[in-house]
């Protein structure tokens, strides 16, 4: 019966979860990644993340935003701009893995997206990110897509 528990997230998970409270005061506030990162670096409890992954997607989404705004646009049902900025925050998380790291599976990028949306979003939140992210994975991941089918 030991192990990690089931919806505990690994160190990846934990760096996604510190990332969208980073991105989400970057977007509301216009501060540098690098005052957010030095702020949650001396405030908050990283023990259970990934500091380089957290760094990563602090850093590298707001360097991709425009790429991964213009990926998101055509797939919402509303301008980004009337996003909740959780859910945005957390949809440019997945664009920025689902269209810059290969290496990580769409799977796991729509798992931890829903998951997040879970925590941070409004109510009925992770249906939209699904939503949302299952249509961006299906054009930019259409090879890996079909071979999963």
């Amino acid at each position: 019966m030991g192990g990690p528990r089931k919806n505990q997230p690994g160190k990846r998970g934990w760096a996604r979860r510190c990332a969208v409270q980073a991105l989400y005061q970057w977007q509301l506030t216009g501060q540098s990644p690098s005052q957010i990162e030095t702020h949650f670096l001396a405030n908050e409890d990283l023990s259970k993340a990934d500091p380089s992954y957290f760094r990563e997607l602090v850093h590298q989404v707001p360097v991709h935003v425009t790429e991964i705004d213009a990926a998101l646009e055509p797939l919402l049902d509303r301008p980004l701009i009337q996003v909740d900025p959780v859910e945005c925050a957390i949809l440019r998380i997945g664009g920025y893995e689902l269209l810059q790291r290969p290496d990580i599976s769409y799977r796991i990028v729509l798992n931890e997206a829903i998951e997040l949306a879970k925590v941070f979003g409004a109510e009925q939140g992770h249906r939209f990110v699904n939503g949302v992210l299952d249509k961006l994975a299906r054009s930019v991941r259409a090879v890996e897509f079909g071979a999963a089918s």
